[in-house]
Protein backbone atom coordinates (compact mmCIF):
# COMPACT_ATOMS: atom_id res chain seq x y z
CA UNK A 1 0.00 0.00 0.00
CA UNK A 2 1.48 3.84 -0.81
CA UNK A 3 0.23 6.56 1.04
CA UNK A 4 0.96 9.65 -1.14
CA UNK A 5 0.58 12.34 1.70
CA UNK A 6 2.76 10.69 4.11
CA UNK A 7 5.27 13.44 4.84
CA UNK A 8 2.75 15.65 5.89
CA UNK A 9 1.01 13.31 8.18
CA UNK A 10 4.28 12.70 9.62
CA UNK A 11 5.27 16.07 10.45
CA UNK A 12 1.75 16.90 12.40
CA UNK A 13 2.54 14.26 14.86
CA UNK A 14 5.70 14.95 15.70
CA UNK A 15 6.30 16.34 19.33
CA UNK A 16 8.33 16.92 22.47
CA UNK A 17 8.94 14.38 25.04
CA UNK A 18 7.35 15.85 27.66
CA UNK A 19 4.29 16.35 25.84
CA UNK A 20 4.15 12.93 24.09
CA UNK A 21 4.43 11.30 27.71
CA UNK A 22 1.64 13.63 28.91
CA UNK A 23 -0.96 11.11 26.85
CA UNK A 24 0.05 9.14 29.50
CA UNK A 25 -3.04 8.16 32.22
CA UNK A 26 -3.33 7.35 35.63
CA UNK A 27 -3.65 3.88 36.33
CA UNK A 28 -2.67 2.86 32.05
CA UNK A 29 -0.68 -0.13 31.09
CA UNK A 30 2.69 0.77 29.35
CA UNK A 31 4.63 -1.33 27.50
CA UNK A 32 8.27 -0.72 25.98
CA UNK A 33 10.87 -2.29 24.03
CA UNK A 34 13.34 -5.25 25.12
CA UNK A 35 16.92 -4.54 25.54
CA UNK A 36 18.89 -2.31 23.26
CA UNK A 37 15.10 -1.14 21.39
CA UNK A 38 14.04 0.84 25.22
CA UNK A 39 13.29 3.99 24.88
CA UNK A 40 15.31 5.38 27.28
CA UNK A 41 14.52 9.04 26.23
CA UNK A 42 10.73 8.62 26.54
CA UNK A 43 11.18 6.35 29.92
CA UNK A 44 13.77 9.74 31.64
CA UNK A 45 10.69 11.64 30.29
CA UNK A 46 7.86 9.20 32.24
CA UNK A 47 10.45 9.57 35.07
CA UNK A 48 10.70 13.02 35.00
CA UNK A 49 7.05 14.13 35.24
CA UNK A 50 5.95 11.47 37.83
CA UNK A 51 4.09 13.87 39.87
CA UNK A 52 1.22 13.89 37.08
CA UNK A 53 0.92 9.87 37.25
CA UNK A 54 -0.59 7.80 39.89
CA UNK A 55 -1.11 3.34 39.41
CA UNK A 56 0.41 3.69 36.28
CA UNK A 57 1.87 0.03 35.17
CA UNK A 58 5.05 -0.78 33.57
CA UNK A 59 6.24 -3.76 31.47
CA UNK A 60 9.21 -4.90 29.52
CA UNK A 61 11.64 -7.56 29.22
CA UNK A 62 15.61 -7.56 29.09
CA UNK A 63 16.88 -3.64 30.43
CA UNK A 64 20.52 -2.83 29.49
CA UNK A 65 21.73 -0.16 32.21
CA UNK A 66 22.23 -0.17 36.17
CA UNK A 67 20.67 2.59 36.51
CA UNK A 68 17.14 2.03 34.67
CA UNK A 69 15.25 5.67 35.09
CA UNK A 70 11.63 3.79 35.65
CA UNK A 71 12.79 1.72 39.06
CA UNK A 72 14.42 4.30 41.27
CA UNK A 73 13.44 4.40 44.66
CA UNK A 74 10.59 6.31 45.65
CA UNK A 75 9.35 6.20 42.04
CA UNK A 76 6.55 3.19 42.59
CA UNK A 77 3.60 4.90 44.29
CA UNK A 78 3.72 6.95 40.69
CA UNK A 79 4.98 4.45 37.93
CA UNK A 80 4.83 0.72 39.17
CA UNK A 81 7.61 -1.58 36.86
CA UNK A 82 6.62 -5.48 35.90
CA UNK A 83 9.61 -7.31 34.41
CA UNK A 84 9.47 -10.24 32.06
CA UNK A 85 13.04 -10.95 32.84
CA UNK A 86 15.45 -9.24 35.57
CA UNK A 87 18.56 -7.88 34.75
CA UNK A 88 20.99 -6.05 36.63
CA UNK A 89 19.43 -2.89 36.31
CA UNK A 90 15.75 -4.13 37.56
CA UNK A 91 17.31 -6.65 39.89
CA UNK A 92 17.58 -4.84 43.46
CA UNK A 93 13.67 -3.21 42.64
CA UNK A 94 12.66 -6.54 42.14
CA UNK A 95 14.37 -7.87 45.44
CA UNK A 96 13.10 -5.16 47.13
CA UNK A 97 9.65 -5.30 46.74
CA UNK A 98 9.53 -1.90 44.40
CA UNK A 99 8.72 -3.94 41.50
CA UNK A 100 7.01 -7.60 40.32
CA UNK A 101 7.71 -10.28 38.18
CA UNK A 102 6.29 -12.39 35.43
CA UNK A 103 6.85 -15.83 34.32
CA UNK A 104 6.59 -16.64 30.85
CA UNK A 105 8.14 -18.22 28.09
CA UNK A 106 9.74 -15.85 25.41
CA UNK A 107 7.60 -17.55 22.73
CA UNK A 108 4.12 -16.86 24.83
CA UNK A 109 5.00 -12.71 25.12
CA UNK A 110 3.21 -11.57 22.57
CA UNK A 111 -0.20 -13.42 23.43
CA UNK A 112 -0.13 -11.70 26.93
CA UNK A 113 -1.12 -8.62 24.42
CA UNK A 114 -2.85 -10.15 21.64
CA UNK A 115 -5.29 -11.96 24.39
CA UNK A 116 -5.74 -9.19 26.86
CA UNK A 117 -4.02 -11.09 30.13
CA UNK A 118 -2.44 -7.73 29.79
CA UNK A 119 -4.48 -5.09 28.30
CA UNK A 120 -2.41 -2.70 26.32
CA UNK A 121 -3.21 1.12 27.03
CA UNK A 122 0.34 2.26 25.97
CA UNK A 123 2.97 0.88 23.77
CA UNK A 124 6.91 2.89 23.79
CA UNK A 125 8.73 1.98 20.68
CA UNK A 126 12.03 2.95 19.23
CA UNK A 127 12.15 3.27 15.16
CA UNK A 128 13.79 3.54 12.28
CA UNK A 129 13.50 6.87 9.95
CA UNK A 130 10.67 5.72 8.06
CA UNK A 131 11.41 4.79 4.11
CA UNK A 132 9.92 6.45 1.09
CA UNK A 133 6.86 4.95 1.56
CA UNK A 134 6.21 5.78 5.66
CA UNK A 135 7.28 2.64 7.19
CA UNK A 136 9.86 2.65 9.63
CA UNK A 137 11.37 -0.11 10.86
CA UNK A 138 11.59 -1.67 14.35
CA UNK A 139 14.76 -2.16 14.35
CA UNK A 140 16.99 -4.41 16.81
CA UNK A 141 14.01 -5.70 18.44
CA UNK A 142 10.39 -6.91 17.15
CA UNK A 143 9.87 -10.05 19.67
CA UNK A 144 6.80 -8.76 21.73
CA UNK A 145 7.10 -5.35 20.97
CA UNK A 146 5.05 -5.46 17.50
CA UNK A 147 1.93 -7.20 18.70
CA UNK A 148 1.81 -5.26 22.37
CA UNK A 149 2.00 -2.10 19.18
CA UNK A 150 -0.58 -3.56 17.60
CA UNK A 151 -3.14 -4.00 20.43
CA UNK A 152 -2.27 -0.74 21.76
CA UNK A 153 -4.54 2.18 22.63
CA UNK A 154 -1.87 4.92 21.72
CA UNK A 155 1.61 4.59 20.31
CA UNK A 156 4.33 6.85 20.67
CA UNK A 157 7.09 6.38 19.03
CA UNK A 158 10.83 7.59 18.97
CA UNK A 159 11.99 7.78 15.42
CA UNK A 160 15.54 7.27 16.22
CA UNK A 161 18.01 8.14 13.17
CA UNK A 162 20.77 5.66 14.48
CA UNK A 163 18.01 2.78 14.33
CA UNK A 164 19.08 -0.12 11.88
CA UNK A 165 16.34 -0.89 9.30
CA UNK A 166 15.97 -4.17 9.59
CA UNK A 167 14.29 -6.63 7.37
CA UNK A 168 11.17 -8.97 7.76
CA UNK A 169 8.06 -8.65 9.57
CA UNK A 170 9.63 -5.46 11.39
CA UNK A 171 7.86 -3.04 10.10
CA UNK A 172 4.87 -0.06 11.16
CA UNK A 173 3.81 3.03 8.75
CA UNK A 174 3.68 5.97 9.92
CA UNK A 175 -0.18 5.78 9.98
CA UNK A 176 -0.29 3.62 13.12
CA UNK A 177 1.56 6.03 15.19
CA UNK A 178 0.20 8.68 17.39
CA UNK A 179 2.84 10.87 18.43
CA UNK A 180 6.26 10.57 17.15
CA UNK A 181 9.44 12.21 19.20
CA UNK A 182 12.52 12.71 16.80
CA UNK A 183 15.95 11.90 18.83
CA UNK A 184 19.06 11.00 17.61
CA UNK A 185 20.63 9.68 20.53
CA UNK A 186 23.04 6.27 20.13
CA UNK A 187 21.64 3.23 20.17
CA UNK A 188 22.64 0.95 23.51
CA UNK A 189 25.09 -1.16 22.68
CA UNK A 190 26.58 -4.85 24.42
CA UNK A 191 30.39 -4.54 24.24
CA UNK A 192 31.81 -8.22 23.77
CA UNK A 193 32.25 -10.12 27.02
CA UNK A 194 35.80 -10.99 27.90
CA UNK A 195 36.59 -14.75 27.27
CA UNK A 196 38.44 -16.81 30.17
CA UNK A 197 40.44 -19.80 29.72
CA UNK A 198 37.50 -21.70 31.38
CA UNK A 199 34.85 -20.56 28.64
CA UNK A 200 37.36 -21.30 26.25
CA UNK A 201 37.89 -24.94 27.10
CA UNK A 202 33.23 -24.57 26.95
CA UNK A 203 33.30 -23.37 24.14
CA UNK A 204 35.68 -25.73 22.28
CA UNK A 205 33.49 -28.74 23.99
CA UNK A 206 30.16 -27.29 22.69
CA UNK A 207 31.68 -26.80 18.86
CA UNK A 208 32.99 -30.25 18.92
CA UNK A 209 28.70 -31.74 18.62
CA UNK A 210 28.36 -28.95 15.94
CA UNK A 211 28.60 -30.97 12.39
CA UNK A 212 28.54 -29.26 9.20
CA UNK A 213 24.95 -27.40 7.65
CA UNK A 214 23.73 -27.01 11.47
CA UNK A 215 21.60 -24.24 12.37
CA UNK A 216 22.55 -22.73 15.66
CA UNK A 217 20.68 -20.87 18.44
CA UNK A 218 23.32 -18.73 20.81
CA UNK A 219 22.12 -17.00 24.18
CA UNK A 220 23.99 -13.97 25.42
CA UNK A 221 27.30 -13.90 27.06
CA UNK A 222 31.02 -15.05 27.18
CA UNK A 223 30.44 -18.89 26.79
CA UNK A 224 28.34 -18.44 23.23
CA UNK A 225 31.17 -16.35 21.94
CA UNK A 226 33.56 -18.62 22.67
CA UNK A 227 32.03 -20.99 21.02
CA UNK A 228 31.83 -19.01 17.87
CA UNK A 229 35.55 -19.23 18.52
CA UNK A 230 36.06 -22.72 17.22
CA UNK A 231 33.74 -23.25 14.28
CA UNK A 232 36.09 -21.60 12.03
CA UNK A 233 36.39 -25.15 10.41
CA UNK A 234 33.08 -25.63 9.71
CA UNK A 235 30.87 -25.57 6.79
CA UNK A 236 27.47 -24.09 5.78
CA UNK A 237 26.25 -22.92 9.20
CA UNK A 238 22.90 -21.05 9.77
CA UNK A 239 21.20 -19.16 12.29
CA UNK A 240 17.75 -19.38 13.63
CA UNK A 241 18.08 -17.50 16.91
CA UNK A 242 16.06 -15.46 19.49
CA UNK A 243 19.23 -12.78 19.12
CA UNK A 244 22.64 -12.86 17.76
CA UNK A 245 25.71 -10.28 18.60
CA UNK A 246 28.86 -9.33 16.67
CA UNK A 247 30.54 -12.83 16.82
CA UNK A 248 28.10 -13.72 14.38
CA UNK A 249 29.29 -11.42 11.77
CA UNK A 250 32.65 -12.23 11.46
CA UNK A 251 31.41 -15.79 10.63
CA UNK A 252 29.39 -14.36 8.04
CA UNK A 253 32.34 -12.57 6.98
CA UNK A 254 34.87 -15.47 6.98
CA UNK A 255 32.30 -18.02 5.04
CA UNK A 256 31.27 -20.18 7.75
CA UNK A 257 27.53 -18.40 8.22
CA UNK A 258 26.47 -19.18 4.75
CA UNK A 259 22.58 -20.41 5.84
CA UNK A 260 22.51 -22.49 2.51
CA UNK A 261 21.58 -25.86 4.10
CA UNK A 262 18.91 -24.16 6.38
CA UNK A 263 15.64 -26.65 6.08
CA UNK A 264 13.88 -23.41 6.95
CA UNK A 265 14.28 -19.52 5.97
CA UNK A 266 17.15 -20.93 3.47
CA UNK A 267 19.69 -18.28 2.74
CA UNK A 268 18.56 -16.30 5.70
CA UNK A 269 19.72 -15.20 9.64
CA UNK A 270 16.38 -15.79 11.54
CA UNK A 271 16.07 -13.44 14.92
CA UNK A 272 13.88 -11.71 16.97
CA UNK A 273 16.14 -9.03 18.45
CA UNK A 274 19.88 -8.31 18.42
CA UNK A 275 22.24 -6.93 20.85
CA UNK A 276 25.58 -5.99 20.11
CA UNK A 277 28.13 -3.18 18.84
CA UNK A 278 27.55 -0.13 15.94
CA UNK A 279 29.43 -3.12 14.03
CA UNK A 280 26.51 -5.64 14.33
CA UNK A 281 23.66 -2.53 13.91
CA UNK A 282 25.28 -1.26 10.81
CA UNK A 283 25.61 -5.35 8.91
CA UNK A 284 22.21 -6.08 9.89
CA UNK A 285 21.28 -2.50 8.56
CA UNK A 286 19.11 -3.06 5.18
CA UNK A 287 20.82 -6.43 4.66
CA UNK A 288 18.63 -9.14 2.94
CA UNK A 289 20.61 -11.72 4.44
CA UNK A 290 18.86 -10.98 8.47
CA UNK A 291 15.21 -11.05 8.68
CA UNK A 292 13.34 -9.92 12.00
CA UNK A 293 10.30 -11.91 12.70
CA UNK A 294 7.75 -11.60 16.52
CA UNK A 295 9.05 -14.22 19.00
CA UNK A 296 5.58 -16.34 18.72
CA UNK A 297 7.32 -17.46 15.51
CA UNK A 298 10.62 -17.24 15.73
CA UNK A 299 10.57 -18.85 19.66
CA UNK A 300 7.37 -20.97 18.68
CA UNK A 301 8.95 -24.83 19.28
CA UNK A 302 6.93 -25.79 16.24
CA UNK A 303 8.92 -23.70 14.22
CA UNK A 304 11.89 -24.27 15.81
CA UNK A 305 11.80 -27.98 15.10
CA UNK A 306 11.24 -27.14 11.71
CA UNK A 307 14.82 -26.50 11.44
CA UNK A 308 17.28 -29.70 10.71
CA UNK A 309 20.40 -30.19 13.02
CA UNK A 310 19.30 -27.36 15.50
CA UNK A 311 21.23 -26.89 17.47
CA UNK A 312 20.97 -24.77 20.73
CA UNK A 313 22.84 -23.26 23.04
CA UNK A 314 22.11 -22.01 27.07
CA UNK A 315 23.07 -21.82 30.12
CA UNK A 316 21.83 -21.54 33.58
CA UNK A 317 22.51 -21.20 36.97
CA UNK A 318 22.66 -24.68 38.70
CA UNK A 319 21.30 -28.07 37.99
CA UNK A 320 20.87 -30.65 40.69
CA UNK A 321 21.51 -34.36 39.67
CA UNK A 322 18.42 -35.18 38.58
CA UNK A 323 18.96 -32.61 35.47
CA UNK A 324 16.48 -30.17 36.99
CA UNK A 325 17.98 -26.94 35.94
CA UNK A 326 17.30 -23.32 37.51
CA UNK A 327 18.32 -21.02 35.02
CA UNK A 328 16.68 -17.63 36.38
CA UNK A 329 17.00 -17.18 40.50
CA UNK A 330 19.54 -17.58 43.10
CA UNK A 331 16.89 -19.37 45.57
CA UNK A 332 14.05 -16.66 45.98
CA UNK A 333 15.97 -13.72 44.01
CA UNK A 334 14.65 -13.60 40.65
CA UNK A 335 18.37 -12.72 38.98
CA UNK A 336 16.74 -13.32 35.23
CA UNK A 337 14.01 -14.49 33.51
CA UNK A 338 13.36 -17.95 31.56
CA UNK A 339 13.37 -16.30 28.06
CA UNK A 340 13.87 -18.62 25.24
CA UNK A 341 15.88 -21.31 26.63
CA UNK A 342 13.05 -24.42 26.95
CA UNK A 343 11.26 -23.00 23.60
CA UNK A 344 14.97 -23.70 21.88
CA UNK A 345 15.36 -26.79 24.46
CA UNK A 346 12.19 -28.35 23.01
CA UNK A 347 12.34 -27.88 19.62
CA UNK A 348 15.50 -28.30 19.23
CA UNK A 349 14.47 -31.87 20.56
CA UNK A 350 11.98 -32.67 18.44
CA UNK A 351 14.00 -31.21 15.03
CA UNK A 352 15.56 -33.75 12.90
CA UNK A 353 19.36 -34.15 14.13
CA UNK A 354 18.68 -31.46 16.97
CA UNK A 355 20.92 -31.18 19.59
CA UNK A 356 20.35 -29.02 23.35
CA UNK A 357 23.14 -28.39 25.00
CA UNK A 358 23.47 -26.30 28.62
CA UNK A 359 26.87 -24.92 28.97
CA UNK A 360 27.86 -23.99 32.38
CA UNK A 361 31.14 -23.25 34.11
CA UNK A 362 31.42 -25.85 36.81
CA UNK A 363 31.94 -22.96 39.85
CA UNK A 364 30.62 -19.75 40.52
CA UNK A 365 31.33 -17.45 43.31
CA UNK A 366 35.04 -17.46 42.52
CA UNK A 367 35.55 -21.05 42.38
CA UNK A 368 33.56 -21.43 46.23
CA UNK A 369 29.97 -22.29 44.22
CA UNK A 370 29.67 -25.76 42.66
CA UNK A 371 26.56 -25.35 39.75
CA UNK A 372 26.30 -29.13 39.81
CA UNK A 373 24.09 -29.36 43.25
CA UNK A 374 22.79 -32.36 44.56
CA UNK A 375 19.47 -30.68 45.27
CA UNK A 376 18.58 -26.92 43.81
CA UNK A 377 18.56 -24.28 46.40
CA UNK A 378 15.56 -23.70 48.74
CA UNK A 379 13.08 -21.34 46.83
CA UNK A 380 14.69 -22.02 43.54
CA UNK A 381 12.63 -21.32 40.13
CA UNK A 382 13.09 -24.79 38.10
CA UNK A 383 13.15 -23.35 34.48
CA UNK A 384 13.39 -26.39 32.65
CA UNK A 385 12.53 -29.50 33.61
CA UNK A 386 14.80 -32.64 33.51
CA UNK A 387 13.08 -34.70 30.68
CA UNK A 388 13.95 -31.36 28.30
CA UNK A 389 17.73 -31.59 29.10
CA UNK A 390 20.36 -33.23 27.07
CA UNK A 391 23.45 -32.32 27.06
CA UNK A 392 25.75 -30.74 30.10
CA UNK A 393 28.82 -29.00 29.11
CA UNK A 394 31.70 -27.85 31.71
CA UNK A 395 35.29 -27.34 31.31
CA UNK A 396 35.23 -30.87 32.55
CA UNK A 397 33.68 -32.68 29.64
CA UNK A 398 30.33 -33.81 28.15
CA UNK A 399 27.34 -34.89 29.90
CA UNK A 400 24.90 -36.84 28.04
CA UNK A 401 21.28 -37.32 29.64
CA UNK A 402 18.63 -38.11 26.92
CA UNK A 403 17.98 -41.75 27.66
CA UNK A 404 19.47 -42.11 30.97
CA UNK A 405 18.13 -43.48 34.21
CA UNK A 406 18.40 -41.33 37.46
CA UNK A 407 21.75 -43.35 38.53
CA UNK A 408 23.15 -42.48 34.95
CA UNK A 409 21.93 -38.91 35.09
CA UNK A 410 24.11 -38.29 38.40
CA UNK A 411 26.88 -40.14 37.30
CA UNK A 412 27.12 -38.33 33.99
CA UNK A 413 26.96 -34.53 35.99
CA UNK A 414 29.47 -35.77 38.31
CA UNK A 415 31.82 -36.49 36.05
CA UNK A 416 31.46 -32.87 35.01
CA UNK A 417 31.48 -31.00 38.24
CA UNK A 418 34.41 -29.50 39.71
CA UNK A 419 36.93 -32.13 41.78
CA UNK A 420 36.62 -30.27 44.70
CA UNK A 421 32.89 -30.85 44.60
CA UNK A 422 32.79 -34.31 43.55
CA UNK A 423 33.32 -35.97 46.87
CA UNK A 424 30.30 -34.78 48.24
CA UNK A 425 28.39 -35.14 44.85
CA UNK A 426 29.34 -39.32 45.31
CA UNK A 427 27.81 -39.34 49.12
CA UNK A 428 24.43 -37.72 47.77
CA UNK A 429 24.89 -40.22 45.18
CA UNK A 430 25.02 -42.85 47.48
CA UNK A 431 22.69 -41.89 50.17
CA UNK A 432 20.21 -41.54 47.49
CA UNK A 433 20.61 -44.18 45.43
CA UNK A 434 21.25 -46.55 48.31
CA UNK A 435 24.74 -48.47 46.76
CA UNK A 436 28.03 -47.07 45.80
CA UNK A 437 29.65 -44.65 43.29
Amino acid sequence: MVFKNWEDLYKSKVVSADEAVSKVNCGDRVVFGNACEATLFLLDALARNKEKYRSVELYNMIPMTKNEPYVQEGLEKYIHYNSLFAGGGTREALSSGRADYIPCFFHEMPRLFKENYIPVDVSLIKVSKPDRHGFCSYGVSTDYIKAATENAKLVIAEVNENMPRVLGDNFIHISDIDYIVENSDPIAELKPPKISDVEKTIGRYCASLIEDGSTLQLGIGAIPDAVLLFLKDKRDLGIHSEMISDGVVELVEAGVITNKKKALHPGKIIVTFLMGTRRLYDFVDNNPMVEAYPVDYVNDPKVVMKNSKLVCINSCVEIDLMGQVCAESVGMRQISGVGGQVDFMRGASMADGGKSILAITSTAGGGKVSRIVPFLSKGAAITTSRNDVQYVITEYGIASLKGKTLKQRAKELIKVAHPKFRDELKDEFERRFKCKY
